[in-house]
C-alpha cells in the first residue's frame, strides 16, 4: 500500500531533511509500484475488510491467473494475504460450496464456467431450485477449449466440420450401442462448444447422441477406458490425451468461435455487498496477474508453475504447447505459431462484457435451460459487474487502451457463417435450425 506524508501541521518535531528522506521514501515507493505493474501505478484505495477470502477452482489452465496471484503473492500486495485458492472436484463441487459460502466452509468465489452464475442466480442448477444471488466481476480468459474425439473415429476425418461422424454414430445407435458425448457441466461453456459444434454438423445433441457429466480432470481417463466417444474440455486434458495416443482432436474452441469468452471470476453477491473494498483487491490481483499470463516471455515458467501438484498435477509437456498456440492435433495434423493460444489480457480479455453473457443464455435459451420469455438483458444486468471491473482497472492504473468503451463487443460471427448481434438475441435463435423446440 502506498505510503501517505503527513500534512505539514503534523510534522511538529520533523526536521526539513527527515521531510525531504520521507518524500524520496514515498516516491521510491511509487516507481517500485510503477515497475511492478505492466499497466503502470495503482492508486490508493481503501484497505479490505477482510484479510482473506476463499475461491474455488478446477484443475484447468484457465485458472492461471488465481494460481499465479496466489504464487507471486498478488493478494497480500493488495492487502489480503490470507486468500485461498483451493481446488475442487467438479464443477457440481464449485457449485455446492458456493451455496455453503466461505463462513460455512465453502468457498467465497471461484475460477468458473461463464453461465454457471447465471444458473445459480436463477436457481436452475441448485438444490430445490434455491437461487444463490451471484456476480460476474471479469472474465479470465479467452480461447483454448478443445473437442476431442476418440481414435476409433480417426478414419471419418472429422474436423471442424462435425458433419463426418454422423454416418459413424448412426451406424453405432444401429448395433445397439450408446454413442456418448462427455462435457463438464449441463448448461456450461463445454456443454455449449459440443452442442454447437454437433448441431451445425447437422447432429441433434439431445437425438442422436447421449450427453454425460465428466469432471475435466476425468476426461482422459475415461476416454482411454472407452467410456466416451467425444468430448468438449479445456486444456490441458485435450494436449493430454493426444500425448497418450488415446484420441485426437477435431477442433479447437477458437475455430468455432476466434476470441470467444470462456471462463470468469465469480462472487457470491452477498460476499461483494459486504466486502466491497476486499472485491477490488482481489480483482486487482487477478488482473495483474493475468496481465503476467499475457506475456509470452512467462509462458515456460507458467506452465512450470500450474503444473504442479497442488495445481493441476501435470506434466510441462502436457501444458506449454497450446499455451503457445503450437497445436498436435493427434490426427497427423500440426499447427505451429497459430493466434489460437488462450488469451488472458491483451484486447480486452479480462474484462466481462455483457454481450459475451447475452450469448450464453440465449445458447442456454436453445437449449431448454432457459424459458424462451427469459429477459436477457434484465439478466445479464443483475449477474454482470462490470462496473466493478472499471473500478478496480482505474485504480490498478490500467492503460485507457485496454478499458472497453462500451460493455458490448458488437456483432460477433461464428465458423458456420452463424451471426450473433447482442441487440436482438431473438434472430439469432430463429435462425438456428437445431434446438431444444424443434
Amino acid at each position: 500500500m502506498t505510503k501517505r506524508i503527513k500534512t505539514q501541521s503534523a510534522l511538529t518535531g520533523v526536521t526539513r531533511r527527515d521531510f525531504l528522506m520521507m518524500s524520496a521514501a514515498t516516491a521510491a515507493t511509487l516507481a517500485a509500484a510503477r515497475a511492478l505493474l505492466p499497466s503502470g501505478a495503482y492508486a490508493a484505495t481503501a484497505a479490505p475488510e477482510v484479510t482473506g477470502a476463499k475461491l474455488g477452482f478446477i484443475a484447468l489452465t484457465d485458472a492461471a491467473p488465481l494460481m499465479i496471484a496466489k504464487e507471486k503473492g498478488l493478494f497480500e500486495k493488495f492487502g489480503m494475504p490470507d486468500v485461498e485458492v483451493l481446488k475442487q472436484a467438479s464443477w457440481g463441487a464449485t457449485r455446492d460450496n458456493l451455496m455453503l459460502g466461505g463462513e460455512a466452509n465453502g468457498i467465497d468465489g471461484a475460477h468458473i464456467l461463464t453461465p454457471m452464475p447465471y444458473l445459480m442466480h436463477t436457481g436452475k442448477v441448485t438444490q430445490n431450485n434455491q437461487p444463490m444471488p451471484m456476480a460476474i466481476v471479469a472474465r479470465l480468459n479467452y480461447d483454448c477449449q478443445a473437442i476431442s474425439v476418440a481414435q476409433e473415429y480417426a478414419g471419418t476425418g472429422v474436423g471442424l466440420d462435425a458433419s463426418k461422424l454422423k454416418d459413424a454414430f448412426a451406424a453405432k445407435k444401429a448395433e445397439g450401442k450408446e454413442v456418448k458425448a462427455a462435457m463438464t457441466f449441463p448448461g456450461g461453456t463445454h456443454d455449449l462448444w459440443l452442442r454447437y459444434w454437433l448441431a451445425a454438423g447437422g447432429i441433434d445433441p439431445d437425438k442422436d447422441v447421449s450427453t454425460i457429466v465428466v469432471p475435466p480432470p476425468q476426461m482422459v481417463a475415461n476416454m482411454k477406458v472407452g467410456n466416451m466417444d467425444v468430448f468438449c474440455v479445456g486444456e490441458p486434458w485435450n494436449e493430454q490425451l493426444v500425448h497418450q495416443g488415446v484420441g485426437f482432436t477435431a477442433a479447437t474452441t477458437g475455430e468455432l468461435w476466434k476470441g470467444h469468452p470462456e471462463k470468469a471470476l465469480g462472487l457470491r453477491a452477498a460476499f461483494i455487498d459486504k466486502n466491497p473494498n476486499a472485491t477490488k483487491a482481489i480483482l486487482m490481483a487477478v488482473m495483474e496477474a493475468q496481465q503476467w499470463c499475457e506475456a509470452m516471455e512467462n509462458k515456460d515458467e507458467m506452465a512450470a508453475i500450474i503444473g504442479k501438484r497442488q495445481w493441476m498435477n501435470v506434466p510441462t509437456a502436457d501444458i506449454i504447447g497450446r499455451l503457445k498456440g503450437d497445436i498436435n492435433y493427434g490426427n497427423d495434423r500440426v499447427a505451429t505459431g497459430t493466434d489460437l493460444y488462450m488469451k488472458f489480457w491483451k484486447g480486452g480479455v479480462s474484462y466481462p462484457f455483457k454481450s459475451h453473457d447475452s450469448w450464453f443464455l440465449a445458447e442456454n435459451i436453445r437449449w431448454g435451460k432457459f424459458a424462451a420469455t427469459t429477459d436477457i438483458k434484465a439478466l445479464v444486468d443483475q449477474v454482470n459487474r462490470e462496473d466493478l471491473w472499471r473500478e478496480a482497472a482505474k485504480d490498478l492504473g490500467v492503460a485507457a487502451a485496454d478499458i472497453p468503451a462500451s460493455s458490448s463487443r458488437g456483432v460477433e460471427t461464428f465458423f458456420d457463417g452463424k451471426i450473433f448481434d447482442p441487440a436482438n438475441p431473438s434472430a439469432y435463435l430463429d435462425s438456428l435450425k437445431i434446438k431444444a423446440s424443434a
